[in-house]
């Protein structure tokens, strides 16, 4: 007998406390008809609610955390967002990134996103922005996806993962933007950093090729100016040497930003000869000047072009140290 029996034995005569017992239990069973039905009918109904994430959801890769509005506005203009071009999230989350894009910048946007109920959230979004005809949602992984037709790519990931996209990052089109929030690409240093309420974003734009040596012709008064051009590249950082006849000496300043490239040099005759340019896949043309006046040059590729320097895939100590840096960022 349980110590619950026990007690009503004491209060209630013996023929009655089997009456009691029996009547207790056809009232637990008479209850609990009505809570199953309870139940049920509050799982049906939050199976018919839609589906809303909650901060911190796993992913794949990463938790889900999104970018402060303001952070992503700011960004947004760091890479010159417009009508004209083709914004992709890695790692969209609900969308919101995206759908801003095309809101406020009239750009197309893909979002990839590797979670198929967030894929869903944010293209229930995009529809209620009214933007669903300039965004696309994909369910994808993000080492996986082909984003390769954007000019502008956006992340919110961690730097070990950064550091894993950022040979396929390199290798798009010269002067893809990428702009992410709060981490960084390792030895690949950002061409501009932001910070709005202590939160830092960061801007890199995606170099030409421009490293190997170059046969450089130019117009020089009335004759033509000859040089060998060399230059050594690591991302989007120059450094190179000029070879005039017997003469060599370094550049003043190289600077490469997308396919753009500006370089100086002393010439022969002691005159400071400043270039700017557009560099293609074997050819080099812009604009050299000088103290007489300004004129075309052209520089022709000579042999192969070398692969940019840190265009192979991370190091497993680069890896392990951007990991660590996740303390202190």
């Amino acid at each position: 007998m349980t110590l619950s029996s026990r007690r009503l034995s004491c209060l209630v005569p013996r023929p009655s406390l089997s009456r009691l017992l029996a009547a207790l239990s056809l009232g637990v069973a008479g209850l609990s008809v009505p809570l199953h039905a309870s139940a049920q009918a509050t799982q049906a109904s939050a199976q018919e609610e839609p589906f809303e994430p909650q901060l911190g959801r796993h992913g794949k890769d990463v938790m889900w955390l999104p970018t402060p509005d303001a952070l992503a506005e700011r960004l947004m203009r760091m890479a010159g967002l417009g009508p004209q071009d083709v914004f992709v999230d890695l790692g969209a989350g609900d969308g919101r990134v995206s759908i801003a894009a095309a809101r406020d910048f009239q750009a197309q946007a893909l979002g990839v996103e590797f979670d198929p109920k967030m894929v869903a959230v944010s293209q229930r979004n995009a529809q209620e922005a009214g933007v669903a005809d300039r965004t696309r949602f994909i369910e994808g992984d993000i080492f996986k996806a082909d984003f390769s037709q954007a000019n502008i790519v956006f992340m919110y990931l961690l730097p070990q993962l950064n550091l894993r996209l950022r040979p396929t990052l390199l290798a798009m089109a010269p002067g893809t933007r990428l702009i992410t929030h709060q981490f960084h690409m390792g030895r690949w240093e950002p061409d501009e950093t932001t910070l709005i309420a202590h939160r830092p974003g960061y801007l890199w734009i995606v170099p030409a090729n421009a490293g190997g040596q170059w046969a450089l012709s130019y117009q020089l008064g009335a004759g033509h100016g000859q040089a060998t051009l060399d230059l050594s590249q690591t991302f989007q950082k120059l450094k190179g040497t000029v070879a005039m006849g017997e003469l060599q000496t370094t550049l003043r300043q190289p600077r490469l930003t997308g396919d753009r490239i500006a370089f100086a040099f002393t010439d022969p005759q002691g005159h400071l000869r400043e270039f700017t340019g557009v560099v293609t896949a074997d050819r080099i043309r812009g604009t050299v000047t000088g103290p007489e006046d300004s004129t075309s040059f052209t520089a022709k590729r000579v042999g192969a072009a070398p692969p940019v320097g840190g265009s192979e895939p991370p190091s497993q100590e680069e890896l392990d140290a951007a990991a660590a840096s996740l303390g202190s960022e």
